[in-house]
């Protein structure tokens, strides 16, 4: 694809923590806070379905080829996802019209909408990828052209005109919002904090541990949720309404920040693990339970050891007065 890949402009080890202001810190964790309540409370229907494993992998590899950030590859999953999801409801909102009115509507048939947007979904993919990387125009943007290669030689002969189109239609269907949230940027934020009230492992030491437990969660999202689920109803067999109100915890950012965190630093420094989820409690007011949790299920589907949330916890120590601390919401 346009000759041999560069090499990346950054890596995890570059990422500089300590460099910012507490005040802009405790603003952005913050706004991070309240833009985590909202999608929390908003949750619902299909959300989530389209995190697929074969998609995010998909996603993953194509931004590693072409040499783009972590964050881009996080960025590019939540823009398909949403785009998906709101395409999906379009065509189940049309199907109800047309069956309730026996196809007496002025809207195309549902049928051709799905078959539309099946033959069209990695078009639709790679528009997401070559969007995200503008959101992050810093490190590399995807030229038309790389795109238009990159299909053909999988047998794709689309044109300019309709790489254009279709990044027009994903930023159309979400009016234009695409700068979402991602879980990386609450990860880094919270370790962003840790280092500042004085966590025993440093920030930049956990850093990497994350972003590799983070993709692991992005690729079995499926299994660990619904391992979580289980263990929060301590059922094996959840029901459809259970499922459904579960979907609030998958879009939870928040709360799988601190599950990744909690799970790098029982990997990294097993000693300080009670230490580390005794700072996020009280950055995030999620409970220590909820926190041990979550770790306990991406730990079980990464390494499979014996893992913090099935052994006996010893108390938390007490902890100095914090310099920075915001409430978010927990699904406890």
């Amino acid at each position: 694809m346009d000759g041999p890949a560069r090499p990346r402009l950054t890596s995890p080890s570059d990422f500089q923590f300590g460099a910012v202001s507490t005040e802009t810190i405790e603003d952005a964790l913050l706004h991070l806070a309240q833009q985590n309540e909202q999608a929390v409370q908003e949750a619902a229907g299909r959300m989530g379905s389209f995190r697929e494993t074969r998609i995010v992998e998909f996603v993953f590899l194509l931004a590693e080829q072409w040499c783009l950030e972590k964050s881009v590859s996080y960025q590019a999953v939540e823009i398909l996802e949403r785009f998906m999801v709101q395409q999906a409801e379009k065509i189940c909102r049309q199907a109800t019209e047309q069956l309730g009115s026996n196809g007496k509507t002025g809207s195309p048939n549902w049928r051709v909408l799905k078959e539309q947007l099946f033959n069209k979904f990695l078009l639709r993919l790679v528009s997401c990828v070559q969007l995200a990387s503008k959101l992050s125009f810093h490190y590399k943007i995807i030229s038309n052209i790389t795109v238009l290669n990159f299909l053909q030689a999988l047998g794709y002969p689309y044109t300019k005109e309709e790489l254009l189109e279709s990044e027009l239609d994903v930023l159309k269907s979400l009016d234009f919002q695409i700068n979402l949230p991602t879980p990386l940027a609450y990860v880094e934020m919270l370790l962003e904090v840790l280092g500042y009230n004085g966590c025993l492992v440093p920030a930049a030491q956990l850093h990497p541990t994350c972003l590799t437990l983070l993709d692991l969660v992005y690729l079995l999202h499926e299994p660990i949720y619904d391992s979580l689920l289980r263990a929060s109803i301590e059922n094996s067999t959840p029901s459809q309404l259970q499922g459904e109100k579960f979907i609030s915890v998958k879009e939870d950012f928040m709360l799988l920040a601190v599950g990744i965190i909690a799970a790098s630093a029982f990997i990294q420094t097993p000693q300080c693990w009670s230490q580390v989820v005794a700072h996020l409690q009280s950055i995030t007011g999620i409970a220590l339970e909820s926190i041990s949790e979550f770790s306990y299920a991406i730990l079980t589907h990464s390494v499979g050891a014996s893992t913090p949330g099935r052994q006996q916890q010893p108390a938390p120590p007490q902890l100095p007065a914090r310099v920075l601390k915001a409430v978010a919401v927990s699904n406890t």
